[in-house]
């Protein structure tokens, strides 16, 4: 069972400062990414974002545009992306995550809804987002894990990817695990935290930081999979670092094998997955 915990009182963190007609209702989305095209919204084409809104002016009678906090790529899961959006209806905060999960097809649902303050945004006010990059390691595939993980029959050693990891950590030029050609101000990033463990016939990549490069996790699952493969020697992951080039790095690991696991935010509060 997953039960989201608020940790911090919104009310004592952010004012208001908005028309008292609207309010802000912020949404704990939990979706299997496989059927969509990433969370943006694009025309034409099957979109978290488009879901989401489409359901709340069903449910609402009125326009609703959602904000998420991360614009996962298409193929990535989410235990609790976060997305607010502005309405004068009536319906009680909580109860709106009921309404919807009624209105939404069966990969996306809600697991919280709530008011927040009118100047709350689930970007700005991010401290830390954590991945998990699963590898399913084994002789052959498992249909049952076919969309929640990646499949390798070649032999990862997780002590090796564990050491390539630690190089990882802290405040660095990120450049050579950013997707080419994307555009951002700085590639400049901190990593909290790494941690690669092996449970049962799978390896799991948990990555957590106050914000990640378009593909940045899914490139460092990549890379430490030649660490794990024995292609790359662990010290390597320096060098890569240091290089500052796309080219230098490994591949971009699939996206099926990446699911946002935990948000937490600075003015909200801190959401947690207890089990």
């Amino acid at each position: 069972m997953v039960i989201w915990q608020s940790v911090l009182s919104v009310e004592k963190c952010c004012g208001r400062g908005r028309d008292d007609i609207l309010k802000r209702i912020m949404l704990i989305v939990a979706y299997d990414g496989t059927d969509y095209h990433g969370w943006q919204f694009q025309p034409g084409v099957p979109t978290i974002e488009g879901e989401l809104n489409k359901a709340l002016e069903e449910l609402l009678g009125e326009k609703a545009q959602v904000t998420g906090a991360s614009r996962t790529d298409a193929g990535v899961h989410a235990l609790c992306n976060g997305a607010v959006f502005d309405t004068e209806t009536k319906i009680p905060a909580q109860k709106i995550s009921y309404a919807l999960n009624q209105r939404l097809p069966e990969d996306i649902k809600i697991q919280k809804s709530m008011e927040v303050p009118g100047d709350f945004h689930p970007r700005h006010h991010a401290l830390q987002k954590t991945y998990e990059y699963r590898i399913l390691n084994r002789e052959f595939p498992l249909p049952t894990k076919r969309r929640y993980s990646y499949f390798t029959y070649v032999y990862l050693d997780e002590k090796r990817m564990q050491k390539g990891a630690d190089f990882l950590v802290g405040e660095h030029d990120f450049k050579s695990f950013c997707a080419s050609g994307a555009v951002v101000q700085t590639t400049v990033r901190t990593i909290d935290g790494i941690l690669v463990e092996k449970q049962g016939d799978e390896i799991i990549i948990r990555v957590w930081g106050g914000g990640f490069l378009y593909n940045m996790v899914r490139i460092i699952a990549g890379t430490l999979m030649e660490v794990g493969r024995g292609n790359l020697e662990p010290g390597a992951v320096k060098d890569i670092l240091a290089a500052r080039d796309r080219g230098s790095a490994g591949p971009t690991a699939p996206a099926c094998g990446l699911t946002l696991v935990d948000y937490k935010w600075s003015c909200q509060g801190t959401f947690e997955m207890i089990e």
